[in-house]
């Protein structure tokens, strides 16, 4: 995945030029705290919004190849080398879409996400794409990586959430601020 990467991020900038050294810890890993949270089950349907380099929905869709994945992101250049990615990975259960979050067909069971907007923001593009229930030990919602004070934002949506901090998952000092934040949809 490195050398993919590596060789993509020369001509097109997914990822931070000073930060592709870092791609194993600040964006993989970081990617796959989402997997110390919930473990997906066979079939279970993940929007990846905003998924710009492939953020968190490649490595998860690695992780878990009995899921589906669909990552989407307005940006055709980053959505096409996400698809070239997947394909050189031959993560069939992939499908990548050029365009907005609100135009993808849903039902999904959770959507993911990292630090795209603010939550409120980005509950009005993708609450209604998340079905009720669910086949995971955590019920269907959004999964979202995002760091910093969340209280007060999280606390607008007027929704029940969970934060789980990724410090608790790797010790990295990159992790020390860093949270997934779960918002169920029952």
């Amino acid at each position: 995945m490195y050398e993919l990467y590596r060789h993509w991020n020369s001509k097109i900038n997914l990822v931070s030029r000073k930060d592709i050294d870092q791609l194993y810890l600040r964006h993989i890993l970081h990617s796959l705290a989402i997997a110390k949270v919930v473990s997906f089950a066979e079939g279970t349907r993940i929007l990846d919004v905003g998924t710009g380099g492939g953020f968190p929905g490649i490595p998860l869709s690695v992780l878990f190849p009995q899921a589906e994945f669909t990552l989407v992101d307005s940006i055709g250049k980053k959505i096409q080398v996400v698809a070239d990615v997947a394909d050189r990975l031959t993560l069939n259960h992939v499908r990548t879409v050029h365009g907005r979050a609100e135009a993808v067909a849903g039902p999904f069971d959770f959507v993911v996400s990292r630090a795209v907007t603010q939550m409120p923001v980005f509950l009005s593009w993708v609450w209604n794409k998340i079905s009720t229930g669910g086949k995971n030990e955590l019920s269907n919602g959004i999964l979202y990586l995002k760091g910093g004070d969340l209280d007060a934002e999280l606390e607008a949506t007027r929704k029940p959430y969970a934060l789980y901090p990724i410090a608790d998952f790797f010790p990295e000092e990159f992790f020390d601020t860093k949270f997934v934040v779960y918002l169920p949809k029952n």
